[in-house]
């Protein structure tokens, strides 16, 4: 089975597709930049770059939104000369990894009674959007407000899975699983602060992996963050890389 990141799922919808790139727009959240942006099928020259910029930011002005995020192909690295345009513009260049994992190469956790992991209910989804909020608030209030819509669409499908961890009843961490064909895709993992470092973060991964022994686990991982040596660590295999830019206009 080929893995690629045409294996993680975008929020958004394609409006607009060449021979060069995609185009993502989604209405429900326009501060969200991974739903709003544009995906190069091809690595583009610095002047197909500047046309597909010009048409991008033209439109996110019109729809109110002061971003541009772009995303190029899996392995390529930007031409020097568009990277020295990217830098002159003050563009954020990142780089994401892509990682997966068969489920039973999962390590081994050691019980905690005082770490309670478990799906999201009816009952505990209060909690989780107020984690959720809490942790979007970094992004801005309009940008935790819109989540919050996003999450509760979530909960009602049947292919997206929320999962809250407590540590001694207090809800310290959640992760959600994005489920395709073959696949268990991990994302928005994340521990609050004050209880990093306590084993939450493998505990909710141990719950994907023991809900989910039939699939290949995947995620992304920031290229230049320290999670990803964790998850190297924990027997997730590299599978390649990807960069994207984004500028957000004053």
């Amino acid at each position: 089975m080929n893995i690629s990141f045409n294996n993680i799922d975008v929020i958004g919808n394609i409006i607009n597709e060449n021979n060069l790139y995609q185009h993502y727009h989604y209405p429900e959240m326009l501060n969200r930049y991974s739903s709003n942006f544009i995906a190069f099928k091809r690595m583009p020259t610095l002047h197909e770059f500047l046309e597909a910029e010009t048409l991008l930011r033209d439109f996110h002005a019109k729809h109110g939104q002061h971003h541009v995020e772009f995303v190029f192909p899996q392995d390529g690295k930007p031409t020097i000369e568009l990277i020295e345009y990217l830098n002159k513009q003050e563009y954020s260049i990142s780089k994401n990894e892509l990682y997966v994992i068969e489920p039973q190469n999962f390590p081994e956790v050691l019980a905690n009674k005082d770490i309670q992991v478990k799906k999201v209910s009816r009952e505990t989804f209060k909690d989780y959007l107020l984690l959720q909020y809490e942790q979007d608030l970094t992004y801005g209030e309009n940008f935790a407000r819109e989540k919050q819509n996003l999450l509760k669409h979530h909960f009602d499908s049947d292919s997206i899975i929320q999962i809250i961890a407590y540590y001694k009843g207090i809800a310290a961490g959640a992760v959600d699983v994005i489920l395709t064909d073959g696949f268990a895709e991990i994302d928005n993992l994340f521990v609050v602060e004050s209880f990093q470092r306590k084993g939450i973060g493998s505990r909710l991964q141990k719950m994907v992996m023991d809900s989910y022994k039939d699939r290949k686990v995947i995620l992304v991982a920031d290229g230049d963050d320290t999670p990803r040596e964790m998850y190297q660590r924990q027997n997730y295999q590299y599978i390649g890389f990807q960069y994207e830019v984004l500028k957000v206009y004053n």
